[in-house]
C-alpha cells in the first residue's frame, strides 16, 4: 500500500514538473495564456504563430510541448492544425497548484479573505 502511495505520488510529481516545465519557456507561457483567454475556441497555429517571431517548426514544438504536459488540446482540420486550451488539464494544473504544491495554505492561496465573506457574498465574488 505505501509503495503505491509513493509511485502514485512519483508520477503526480512527474506530471506537475512537465506541465510547470511547459510552462517555463516565455513564448509557451504566453500561447497558454492566450489560449485560456480563447478558451473554447480553438485557434489555428497560423493565427498564433503571427503573434511571434519564431521559425514555424519552432512554434510547432513549443505547442508540442504544452500539448504534451497536457494543457493543450490539438485537433487537425483538413490541413490545418488548430489548438484550445485544454480545460481537464488546466484544471488538474490548479488543483495540483492550490493542493499539492501550496498545501491550500490560505495565506499563499488567498482563500482565507474568503472565510470572513457571508457564502452568498463569495459566490457572487467569484461569478
Amino acid at each position: 500500500m505505501v509503495m503505491l502511495s509513493r509511485q502514485f505520488a512519483a508520477m503526480t510529481d512527474r506530471k506537475t514538473i512537465t506541465a510547470l516545465a511547459s510552462l517555463s519557456h516565455p513564448v509557451r507561457l504566453d500561447l497558454f495564456r492566450r489560449l485560456c483567454a480563447r478558451f473554447p475556441t480553438a485557434v489555428s497555429a497560423g493565427d498564433l504563430a503571427f503573434h511571434y517571431a519564431v521559425p514555424r517548426s519552432t512554434m510547432t514544438g513549443h505547442l508540442q510541448t504544452l500539448e504534451r504536459a497536457g494543457l493543450i488540446r490539438a485537433e487537425r482540420r483538413s490541413q490545418f492544425m488548430f489548438y484550445a486550451a485544454d480545460k481537464a488539464g488546466t484544471r488538474w494544473l490548479v488543483e495540483t497548484m492550490l493542493s499539492n504544491v501550496l498545501g491550500a495554505s490560505p495565506e499563499l492561496t488567498g482563500q482565507e479573505f474568503e472565510a470572513d465573506v457571508p457564502p452568498a457574498k463569495a459566490a457572487s465574488s467569484r461569478a
